[in-house]
């Protein structure tokens, strides 16, 4: 891309210093000017001097390639002729102290990989995208009234080659994206692919906000990853993180010496728990910067939907703070109010130009309106992780079947605030480490009972409102907790439960996929209605999902290790009921009841409900019951008003039946009389004249 005239970057830089610049990639960064010249711009307010270091003059110890000062907001620029791509570099920058600094550059697009941690030079014009259909069909679909189960992946430990290293973005093309496919899921979710220094954090201290890791290879491999998962008809989130970023020399931190793009004010500078500074929300560049990022991705790489990393972190001045080290804001409250303006600014600014993107908040606290328009006070997002249900089902699930009728609520409660935000219902890398267990290996009891409860939470869970997100080897039941210096352990495959435990999940993934009463209606009562919410003696739960056509699936739930055998359970009516997806089929390693026809009952109404029907509820099970629809029957004044009609109809019929009858008998009696006596009669009958 041919660099702009010094003159043509006078208003993108006034947008830059203005917080308004969306594209800031564009100016900043380093951009071929010519075939031969490349022009570097940073921005280091409080420079004393730059210089353009890298292979090309031994970082600095050969010729010379200092950066000039364009404006009194503190951006600098300069050329270097004859570098190639992939060269790297960085900037040398002497800071108000004297002091000098290497430092990447905050907007490249490429870098070295770890512990490497030069910037690359990488042009990113030039790859052919595939995936026109599916972006179509994206921006078509109603965001919150589609299909959205999440496959959540760590991209480094998903799978490996024989020697422990990686797949590669190519090879997951390969493996990753059928799989998924095949498995019935609608979204991939990617922890953390911008660029980051150290591998524990799993991506979430990012050094480039601008460039896929290069773990896996180069941005325009990373391209064909989205392009196979979106030809394939799969979505792609990406986690990002605006909430911090790490210390590293090379980095943010100080960046010119100075306090740059974090906090000055040591308050509000520091999560001292993760060992990472906070961006400084308030200031116009710094907004530029990250928004310029999220957008970046969206429109560069066609990513679909950005997952906001710890919000919570960014809302609270007091976040992970004791008494003394945090001050007030204006107005003596705890919110982080820059931060408040800041996540509004951000979701208006992606979602005005691509409202069908997915905007979703990590947000651990009871924050209102977090899925609500700023307009009306909320902050923007149009999706948000349900956390309370997170940390309330897992709690559940872990507690004894004997002691889980005093934890009923647990699976309740969240139904009293389930349409205050629009939700996605997450089972992340958050609760499968750190000792919280993996999630077969949270239930109790032995190991098939284990799978059992494990394949009904797994069908309670899709029949809840919300959309779903589920981790990477849950699926098949993984054991262990996640470890992302290894992969996944699929040598389990080879043992039934675990395979028919991925079995389920393949199958219950695609019932939900073609069912809309799952997933259409959302944010009201109209698309759930309960059948028994209180049975807390035998741990069970009833419930109705519904569409928008008014086509009905009724779901039971039960936790408890007890078959309860002649069940009564209140239905909407209809002929029959059937089993459409059991958790306890034989296929999927449980008992394989078959509950055949459960016939209604219209003598025996139960739970506000005119009729019912009788079954067995298996033991730790979740059941989809699917109705034949009783025949439409006639409104008793219409059937009034048919027989009124049939009996009138009858009647009449009846009449002109006996008339014609009678007439040749009459007829044939007359033929006795004389003429004479028969004419007057017409006479009579003869209209009278005017």
């Amino acid at each position: 891309m041919a660099r702009k005239k010094a003159n043509e970057q006078d208003f993108p830089a006034y947008l830059f210093h203005q917080g308004t610049n969306y594209k800031a990639q564009e100016l900043l960064g380093a951009h071929r000017v010519d075939a031969d010249t490349v022009e570097f711009t940073t921005w280091a307010p409080h420079a004393q001097s730059i210089l353009i270091v890298g292979e090309f003059n031994q970082w600095g110890q050969g010729e010379q390639f200092p950066m000039k000062k364009l404006n009194d907001e503190g951006l600098w620029q300069g050329r270097v002729t004859g570098l190639q791509e992939y060269d790297t570099y960085k900037f040398l920058i002497t800071g108000p102290d004297g002091a000098e600094h290497f430092k990447s550059d905050p907007y490249a697009f490429h870098t070295e990989t770890r512990p490497g941690t030069a910037s690359k030079l990488y042009t990113l014009e030039g790859y052919q995208w595939g995936d026109g259909k599916w972006l179509e069909h994206r921006d078509a679909a109603p965001v919150n009234a589609s299909p959205m189960n999440i496959y959540e992946v760590h991209l480094g430990s998903w799978r490996t080659y024989p020697d422990g290293t990686p797949y590669d973005y190519n090879k997951l093309a390969e493996e990753l994206v059928p799989y998924v496919r095949d498995m019935g899921y609608t979204h991939v979710e990617l922890l953390p692919v911008t660029e980051y220094p150290y591998d524990g954090s799993w991506g979430y201290q990012v050094t480039g906000y601008f460039a896929p890791t290069s773990r896996y290879g180069a941005p325009k491999d990373f391209m064909h990853l989205i392009d196979a998962f979106h030809q394939a008809g799969i979505g792609v989130i990406m986690d990002w993180v605006p909430a911090h970023f790490p210390k590293d020399e090379n980095g943010l931190c100080e960046f010119d010496g100075g306090y740059c793009y974090e906090y000055s004010d040591a308050r509000k500078m520091e999560h001292r728990g993760w060992g990472t500074r906070v961006f400084d929300y308030g200031r116009c560049e710094v907004q530029s910067f990250l928004i310029s990022s999220a957008l970046f991705w969206i429109e560069q790489y066609h990513i679909d939907g950005i997952r906001v990393d710890a919000v919570a972190s960014m809302l609270y001045l007091d976040y992970d703070r004791r008494d003394g080290q945090w001050a007030p804001n204006v107005y003596g409250g705890r919110e982080n109010l820059e931060a408040v303006a800041f996540l509004r600014k951000l979701n208006s600014a992606i979602l005005s130009d691509h409202p069908h993107v997915l905007m979703i908040a990590e947000e651990s606290t009871a924050w209102p309106m977090v899925t609500k328009p700023d307009y009306v006070g909320g902050l923007g997002f149009n999706f948000k992780w349900n956390m309370g249900w997170m940390n309330d089902v897992l709690s559940y699930l872990s507690t004894d079947p004997y002691f889980r009728s005093y934890n009923h609520d647990k699976l309740t409660f969240s139904m009293m605030y389930a349409f205050s935000e629009n939700y996605i219902l997450p089972i992340s890398h958050d609760e499968v480490v750190h000792g919280k267990c993996s999630l077969i290996g949270r239930m109790p009891g032995e190991y098939p009972q284990k799978f059992a409860g494990a394949r009904a939470f797994l069908g309670y869970m899709m029949s809840c409102t919300g959309k779903k997100l589920l981790f990477m080897g849950s699926e098949f039941a993984q054991f262990i907790e996640w470890n992302y210096e290894q992969q996944l352990d699929w040598l389990l495959l080879d043992y039934d439960a675990h395979r028919q435990m991925q079995d389920y999940v393949r199958e219950l993934n695609h019932f939900y996929k073609d069912h809309p009463a799952f997933w259409q209606i959302e944010d009201s009562w109209d698309g759930y209605q309960w059948i028994d919410a209180n049975d807390s003696s035998r741990n069970l739960l009833s419930y109705i999902r519904k569409d928008e056509a008014g086509h009905e699936i009724v779901v039971l739930a039960n936790f408890s290790p007890v078959a309860w055998e002649d069940c009564i359970i209140g239905i909407p009516d209809a002929v029959s009921y059937t089993v459409a997806l059991s958790s306890d089929e034989a296929r999927f390693g449980g008992s394989g009841n078959d509950l055949g026809v459960m016939k209604v009952n219209r003598k025996v109404p139960c739970h506000g409900f005119q009729q019912s029907i009788t079954l067995t509820v298996p033991p730790m099970s979740t059941l989809y019951l699917v109705g034949k629809p009783r025949p439409k029957r006639t409104p008793k004044t219409e059937t009034a008003a048919k027989k009124t009609s049939a009996s009138k109809a009858g009647t009449a019929a009846k009449k002109t039946s006996a008339v014609k009858a009678e007439a040749p008998a009459k007829k044939a009696a007359g033929t006795k009389k004389t003429p004479a006596k028969k004419a007057p009669a017409k006479k009579t009958t003869s209209p009278k004249k005017p």
